[in-house]
């Protein structure tokens, strides 16, 4: 009888476990993975991950693929910040709430729109300002909210803010209809410039707070920084 013939039979529990032969082929063992970076190697990092990041990231989210909390998180995107302005480069962290986006410095942006071939004769309307303003000032506010201030209706000026995507509905109330409720997002940072909504300019202290019929003192405050 020959070796083959005499050879004994495996068993279930002898067969290796599904995928152990390709992980051993690959060098990969059963060790627990490593810790996360340490605080030094965050920011290049989270530059790396909001880079190729397709839209606006939440801190969380950077958190969970990079395995630490959030706190190092945060502190990895103020030197990020920080680093960007101090050394006078092309990038800067916007941020709106939760979520992060890398983008371009201001001073780039007629330099980037001829590279691009944008058209730089495309400008919001004044009523368009008007009503970003209230938006960015009051946030979050429904059409009617909006339309109290302003004193006017907005449909059309609505519209073409959020065709912009300046505008986004963030809401809605738990009232009878249930209407929307606007805020700006993170390319109304860009598009003014700004790296959050702190950076908004101080509106003058007699502005009344909602809810309120009276204009605002400086309706086109954004674009003026």
């Amino acid at each position: 009888m020959s070796d083959l013939e005499t050879e004994t039979p495996q068993t279930v529990e002898d067969l290796p476990a599904p995928g152990a032969e390709a992980s051993l082929a690959a060098g990969q063992s059963s060790a627990p993975p490593a810790e996360g970076p340490s605080q030094a190697e965050l920011p290049a990092l989270v530059e790396s991950l909001l880079f190729v990041a397709p839209s606006p990231v939440p801190v969380s989210r950077l958190a969970q693929v990079l395995g630490v909390a959030e706190e190092p998180i945060e502190t990895a995107l103020t030197q990020l910040a920080e680093g960007y302005i101090a050394g006078n480069r092309g990038l800067r962290v916007l941020r709106k709430g939760d979520r992060v986006h890398l983008t371009t410095a201001p001073q780039a942006a007629p330099h980037i729109e001829r590279f691009l071939g944008l058209d730089l004769s495309t400008k919001l309307s004044q009523a368009a300002l008007e009503a970003l303003a209230v938006i960015a000032y009051r946030q979050p506010l429904t059409r009617a909210e909006i339309e109290a201030i302003r004193g006017v209706g907005c449909d059309g000026v609505l519209h073409t803010l959020i065709s912009r995507e300046l505008v986004e509905p963030v809401g809605r109330l738990e009232q009878p209809g249930r209407p929307y409720q606007y805020g700006t997002t993170v390319q109304f940072l860009q598009y003014f410039g700004l790296a959050s909504l702190d950076r908004l300019p101080s509106l003058p202290e007699s502005a009344a707070p909602l809810p309120s019929t009276a204009p605002l003192p400086s309706e086109a405050g954004p674009a003026q920084e």
